[in-house]
């Protein structure tokens, strides 16, 4: 008898009937908000990956490191074999734009500050990140509504001088890189990352191109990935 009691206090220690609406209140809390910080990310994400397949994770891994922090944060012992075991376990998918780390952290965050028993402290801080994410994205969205991928080709290579065209892209664009250039005997086509001021420029450039040679082709390709 004196055992089962023993591992009924053991059992219930840091454990109190009272915390469950609390608890039940953060979890919707949690993965309320992870659920719209997933929205955010669809929306507003820069990743050329399938960004909605990657937010599906934000709740699981939001209400994990709720319930984790919910259990280890009352006891030393919990909290110090929580560290043993993230030493073990390893992350085996790699992350491909430091864009996705981010939006992992803050969805880990979410779960830190709902597992701690602040989900209206979490809720105000969310709130203002969103507010951050959507600012600066309407601000770098009017930066780069200008940079293009210009690809620049033409059926007689003897007609075209790459250093020629360089040359006169740097008196439109404010930038100017070259990413790629492909010579054969019968074709030649170059590929830039090139930045304009405004649209104006973009226009005398793409004429300036064109008098080159009558058998240049321009292609232009936005460069802000909204889609």
């Amino acid at each position: 008898m004196n055992e089962l009691k023993a591992f009924l206090i053991d059992f219930n220690s840091g454990f109190s009937l009272k915390a469950i609406p609390g608890f039940i209140f953060s979890f919707i809390v949690c993965a309320v908000l992870a659920f719209i910080l997933g929205k955010v990310y669809a929306k507003y994400g820069n990743s050329l990956s399938n960004r909605k397949a990657f937010a599906r994770n934000f709740i699981v891994l939001a209400i994990t490191t709720m319930f984790i922090i919910s259990v280890v944060k009352s006891s030393l012992a919990l909290s110090l074999g929580l560290v043993g075991a993230l030493s073990i376990v390893r992350f085996r998918s790699a992350i491909k734009e430091p864009e996705e780390l981010t939006y992992l952290f803050l969805t880990i965050a979410i779960g830190l500050g709902c597992g701690a028993g602040l989900a209206v402290l979490t809720v105000i801080a969310f709130v203002g990140f969103v507010l951050v994410i959507w600012f600066t994205n309407r601000y770098q969205k009017s930066i780069e509504a200008q940079n293009l991928y210009l690809t620049i080709s033409s059926s007689q290579p003897q007609a075209i001088n790459l250093k020629d065209i360089v040359e006169l892209l740097k008196k439109y664009c404010s930038g100017i890189k070259l990413k790629r250039t492909d010579e054969t005997a019968t074709s030649i086509e170059a590929s830039f990352f090139v930045e304009f001021d405004d649209f104006e420029k973009l226009e005398e450039a793409k004429g300036a191109i064109k008098n080159i040679h009558p058998s240049v082709s321009i292609s232009f390709m936005d460069n802000t990935r909204d889609f």
